[in-house]
């Protein structure tokens, strides 16, 4: 098992490099850069720029270096001292502009994936071993509607029944007089008031489509023969259920880890947008909108990583729960 889990390791560590630079690359391939764009929004709002200016700002932002140099200290940077560099937009360090909106990111994120995972684990299982029965069909259905429906769609229609109908607002994550208050107990309340929305609104097409994997993959997996030997042997159906087919047939959704992680970080910028919720997701977009280098540098960077490290957790665990995957990749 160690063995398996060093060669996952030391086959990750050269896939950081490449993405680190191409994560550098991507940001610089859009013509100009943000000074460009900084200008050029100066110039429209009837503000001159001298030339002394634009040299001193291109200077400050260490756009007079080639790319690699650019590259090269910002890597060198990262790993000596965790500096990701200065946000142009914001007029910060990029770990304190991330740092505002990631702790929110992360609950509201987190929230989401266990409210995913915890309604579509047992609906999956009851409807493989209630196949073709009436609340099957209700499931297959909903899960279909959940599935077809875009998150922002139904964010919107939920805003505008709350506020037609309940007169209540349900965008952001705090009531006005606890946006920029000091964390307490009230706000932490005031959060969880309010934390239900996104959950539902951004967790609700993850939990459809689970819902279908583990329905189908579970079927699957009760239709093969060790199932019958088992159940002739006098196995009650419940051991038998959560012995063999469910770790098999939850296979599928471990592997997913790998898209999760990411997910918890960046959010989802649209439904994020829709309902003015502080998460990274909008904040990503204007950096790359903006070009906003480090800071969208960064997120890319940050993302990519994650994607990496989710795979490799859910490679351990796949082979922690199936033996024929640890012996396998051992022996590839």
């Amino acid at each position: 098992m160690l063995q398996y889990i060093l060669g996952r390791i030391f086959q990750f560590v050269p896939l950081l490099v490449v993405v680190s630079i191409l994560s550098f690359t991507l940001i610089e391939l859009p013509p100009g850069d943000y000074l460009t764009m900084y200008i050029i929004q100066l110039e429209q709002s009837g503000t001159e720029v001298s030339e002394d200016v634009i040299a001193r700002l291109t200077q400050q932002y260490g756009l007079d270096k080639p790319v690699y140099m650019r590259y090269l200290l910002w890597i060198w940077n990262i790993i000596r001292y965790g500096d990701f560099g200065r946000s142009f937009q914001w007029n910060k360090p990029v770990k304190e502009v991330i740092g505002e909106r990631l702790t929110l990111t992360i609950i509201v994120s987190l929230c989401t994936l266990l409210f995913v995972w915890g309604v579509s684990v047992p609906i999956g299982i009851y409807a493989a071993t209630h196949q073709y029965s009436i609340l099957d069909y209700a499931l297959t259905f909903l899960g279909f509607i959940g599935m077809s429906v875009p998150s922002f769609l139904l964010a919107l229609v939920l805003m505008y029944v709350s506020l037609a109908y309940l007169n209540i607002s349900v965008t952001g994550l705090f009531s006005p007089e606890y946006i920029d208050a000091p964390w307490s107990w009230a706000r932490v309340v005031d959060l969880l008031q309010r934390l239900w929305v996104p959950i539902l609104v951004i967790g609700l097409a993850g939990t459809a489509s689970l819902i279908r994997v583990m329905r189908g993959t579970l079927l699957d997996e009760l239709r093969k023969p060790y199932v019958t030997t088992a159940r002739a042997k006098g196995l009650k159906e419940r051991s038998l259920l959560l012995k063999y087919p469910v770790r098999v047939a939850i296979n599928p959704m471990i592997s997913t880890i790998g898209w999760l992680l990411p997910s918890i970080v960046s959010g989802s910028a649209i439904v994020s947008i829709v309902l003015n919720l502080p998460t990274t997701g909008p904040m990503l977009l204007r950096a790359l909108m903006y070009q906003d280098m480090y800071l969208a540098g960064s997120f890319v960077l940050l993302l990519s990583t994650l994607t990496i490290v989710g795979t490799l957790i859910s490679d351990i665990l796949l082979a922690v729960l199936d033996p024929r995957i640890r012996y396998g990749g051992m022996s590839g």
